[in-house]
């Protein structure tokens, strides 16, 4: 299929708002937009002034009013429990509007916020859409965030009422939420009034009298008594959620999305990147807590009509690393959507691919891959082990959807390794040096946006319009800061080397550390790595390398090492100064997937550190700290 990637793009930049107008029309409005992009309205603009609609409606009333009403919406799966539960369009809308009956009677109305504190089970689904039929604003925080954490978001967000589960499930342990919720309410300065609470068989929470509510024993009462909950409408340019996300300075940040622009640039997207029609499965294997769940896990597949999984577990331990497989080929779905992070566990755990030759998947047909770099030996992996194209893309929790990628539903672009491709229609990507100069082709730099941002962006920060500012708009006037460093190739391909954080000063040069994990990640015996940079007196900055080692390797870890140094030292020069590497037994992440570098790198220069909210297993940063000490590499505070 020839690509018509080139006259789209084209086309929206001869007319943007035209380009998007004609988007829009696959969305149910009560009213129209006055204007399609008001400039003069926001930092840099709003789509969609003036209509009006809802989220919820868009998502699952139209769909079962218009043929879809017994057709899956979600399909919930849940490795570490052994339950399976599908719930069709019409079961769907019986679910949210028992819980919008609920939230309604407990005082939630229009803009009020609440916070949504639960796993990955129906229920998070359910919960985010009964506040969007409300017109309230959702707040999701990850299940068995800390209470100091929850707190900060209590205060920041000023929510009404939490809605919880009594506790999360990893593949060993029950993680009880409900002492972490009390701990948060107890330091909040502000109180919410109720907290709705989803009492898991695995766990019973005790109720706090006069504050607690039983959410499934509300639901059934509203459910009996047939509650009728009709959707509010809202402005497109009303909040539909805030999705707080780490800044530098520990102040997390609330990231908002709006409703209009935001249904509109996904819906797009499931056709125009993913390929995915309606009435077929799709797959995010991500967490609702991260802006991957809320955009491709729970609104965009339900806007398109699609089936989408809630998927309860690991690529690897619940029970083996072929869990993906058996999942695309019980559910019959047609493409997935995951973390390099996870295929390069599987990949350690099963680096034959020996696992897939158990399941059929047949009807797979395409591997989407974002989040973390995803480097070519992953996707080369990838690819010759499932047999259907492997596609790198990148976009970040502000934008809610792909910057840069290859759109195959326009007719797939040919693919560069190392590359997410091209920007995407709404995206005008440049590359500018520190002082906001235009680098030339091939040149590193700073990644930024020409403004306006397209729909589904974020158009502020939650109560902090200064904030937002000093934190995308001002060092690049005129353009969106995004914090990546990399550079544009001949054909318009997108590089992403690193943060710029992750830029290194090594005896004067700029060195991406990116571009050294990619040649570390050639090594057949590495399964995966980080480079960070540390503090020398001499060069300002030098190198250092972490391994994880692929399972069942024979050779010494000291005989994997010297070759690492090699391969860096013959592929990239002796000017990265590349003379450390580590074997380590983990590299501490994100629950996401995505590497904590900045931390190791405080560690081996003796800054002070705060444990990051989002860690998925703090004990490993005790064994970063343990390596780097047995090489003499914490420096001296």
């Amino acid at each position: 299929m020839t690509s018509t990637y080139h006259k789209l793009y084209k086309d929206w930049q001869t007319d943007p708002a035209a380009f998007w107008a004609e988007a829009a029309k696959a969305i149910d409005w009560y009213t129209p937009a006055t204007q399609v992009y008001a400039e003069d309205q926001g930092a840099y603009g709003r789509w969609f002034a003036g209509a009006t609609t809802n989220t919820c409606h868009n998502c699952v009333d139209r769909h079962v009013a218009n043929g879809r009403a017994d057709q899956p919406a979600i399909i919930y799966d849940s490795p570490v429990t052994g339950n399976k539960q599908t719930y069709t369009y019409a079961e769907l809308l019986v679910e949210i509007k028992a819980l919008a009956a609920v939230l309604q009677d407990l005082g939630v109305v229009k803009g009020d916020r609440v916070i949504i504190y639960m796993p990955m089970i129906a229920e998070s689904v359910i919960a985010m859409l009964a506040c969007a039929r409300l017109g309230a604003i959702h707040s999701v925080v990850f299940g068995g965030f800390a209470g100091n954490e929850l707190a900060t978001r209590l205060d920041d967000a000023s929510p009404k009422l939490i809605i919880a589960a009594s506790c999360g499930l990893e593949p060993n342990r029950i993680v009880p939420y409900k002492p972490m919720i009390d701990e948060a309410i107890d330091i909040a300065t502000h109180k919410p009034q109720h907290c709705l609470m989803f009492q898991r068989s695995q766990h019973t929470a005790e109720l706090t009298e006069g504050r607690d509510i039983d959410m499934a024993a509300a639901m059934q009462a509203a459910r009996d008594a047939s509650v009728d909950i009709p959707c509010v409408p809202v402005e497109a340019t009303d909040p539909l959620y805030i999705l707080y996300t780490s800044g530098t300075t520990g102040q997390p940040k609330g990231v908002v999305r709006d409703n209009g622009g935001h249904m509109v640039a996904l819906n797009w997207s499931m056709k125009a990147i993913y390929d995915i029609d309606p009435g077929e499965v799709f797959w995010a294997a991500s967490d609702v807590g991260w802006v991957v769940g809320h955009s491709y896990i729970v609104y965009a597949p339900l806007l398109h009509g699609n089936t989408t999984i809630v998927f309860e577990g690991k690529p690897i331990g619940t029970p083996d690393a072929g869990t993906f497989w058996r999942v695309i080929s019980e559910h019959n779905v047609a493409s997935l959507f995951t973390a390099p992070t996870a295929f390069r566990a599987i990949k350690k755990e099963d680096p034959k691919g020996e696992l897939v030759g158990k399941y059929d998947l047949s009807n797979f047909r395409s591997l989407f891959l974002a989040g973390e770099r995803a480097d070519p030996d992953t996707i080369e992996w990838a690819r010759a082990t499932l047999g259907v194209p492997v596609i790198d893309h990148w976009w970040q929790t502000e934008t809610g959807w792909t910057i840069a990628g290859n759109p195959v539903g326009l007719g797939m672009l040919p693919i560069k390794l190392g590359s997410p491709t091209v920007a995407m229609p709404g995206y005008d990507i440049q590359v500018l040096d520190d002082e906001g100069h235009p680098v030339e082709t091939g040149t590193l730099g700073n990644i930024v946006v020409k403004l306006p941002l397209p729909p589904s962006c974020l158009p502020t920060l939650w109560n902090a319009e200064k904030r937002f500012h000093e934190a995308y708009l001002e060092e690049f006037p005129g353009y969106y800061k995004t914090a990546d460093a990399g550079y544009i190739d001949e054909d318009g391909y997108l590089f992403i080397m690193s943060r710029t954080d992750d830029i290194i000063n090594v005896a004067g040069h700029r060195l991406s550390t990116g571009a050294m994990e990619e040649v570390i990640a050639y090594h057949p015996e590495v399964a995966e790595c980080a480079v960070i940079g540390i503090a020398d007196d001499l060069k300002g900055q030098i190198p250092v390398g972490f391994l994880v080692l692929n399972s069942g390797v024979e050779r010494s870890e000291a005989d994997i090492e010297k070759d690492v140094i090699k391969l860096v030292r013959d592929q990239i020069g002796p000017v990265a100064a590349f003379k450390l590497a580590l074997s380590v037994p983990r590299l501490p992440k994100t629950r996401s997937g995505k590497i904590l570098r900045g931390t190791m790198q405080k560690i081996a220069d003796a800054e002070a550190w705060k444990m990051p909210a989002t860690i998925d297993d703090p004990a490993i940063l005790d064994e970063i700290t343990s390596a780097l000490s047995a090489r003499n590499l914490v420096r001296k505070s």
